[in-house]
């Protein structure tokens, strides 16, 4: 497998998705447009499940552990090869307050907007369990993490890698990958259709965007050290 074939691709379908969340009605006027909507993010959810499997794939592969397909500003902020499942509440949390602030006047007037901006307090109860859940569940595969880290110092230096260690490397990459999905499908859940893709909008645009400024910075640094070696 071409992980970096695949890692560009991957990033062209997530603009495609973009595009197509971006296009119906919102808020959505008939039951055909919420069907629409809810397809779109069902559609987006399962490209989001192709990545985790194949990062998970790679895993198995011994390939994962330096992810030559992502930039350095990507791997900077990685947990686990990917984002982190608590980021995606704060970057909820964001949207809602920036809509909320921006719809303020009517929302003071009892005008509902229906979008992340108008969360519901079952909404907001919700999703603070499950933020909580998330937190706990977060926090035991970093725990997990750290033991075989103190592991695989035993077995540094030698010819060659302890299978065992590996393997059980791949098991909590695949713990992490796994409570990625939950939590974002969960979340999914609890929201309207618009108020999914509206998340669903935010969280894709920032990863593109993390992705951009990941490979503009990589260019501007391999650039001044191809011109040196020119020079030389």
């Amino acid at each position: 497998m071409d992980l970096n074939k695949f890692y560009e691709t991957w990033h062209e379908e997530l603009q495609h998705h973009i595009h197509h969340l971006t296009n119906p009605p919102r808020p959505p006027t008939t039951p055909d447009h919420h069907h629409q909507l809810t397809q779109l993010v069902n559609q987006l959810l399962l490209h989001f499940s192709q990545y985790y499997r194949v990062t998970s794939l790679a895993a198995t592969q011994n390939t994962l552990f330096y992810p030559r397909w992502s930039t350095t500003l990507e791997r900077s902020l990685h947990w686990l090869t990917g984002w982190r499942p608590t980021t995606l509440f704060h970057l909820l949390y964001t949207e809602s307050g920036i809509l909320f602030e921006s719809r303020l006047f009517d929302i003071i007037h009892g005008v509902q907007t229906a979008d992340l901006g108008d969360l519901t307090a079952p909404q907001l109860t919700r999703l603070s369990e499950l933020q909580c859940e998330t937190v706990k569940l977060e926090n035991a595969i970093s725990d997990e993490m750290s033991e075989w880290q103190d592991d695989a110092v035993g077995v540094m230096g030698r010819t060659s890698v302890d299978v065992d260690i590996i393997g059980q490397l791949v098991k909590i990459v695949d713990k992490a990958n796994d409570l990625r999905l939950r939590t974002l499908a969960k979340v999914v859940e609890v929201l309207t259709p618009q108020q999914a893709v509206e998340l669903m909008i935010a969280a894709a645009r920032l990863q593109l965007g993390i992705r951009r400024l990941g490979l503009k910075h990589d260019r501007e640094r391999i650039e001044p050290s191809n011109q040196n070696q020119k020079v030389c």
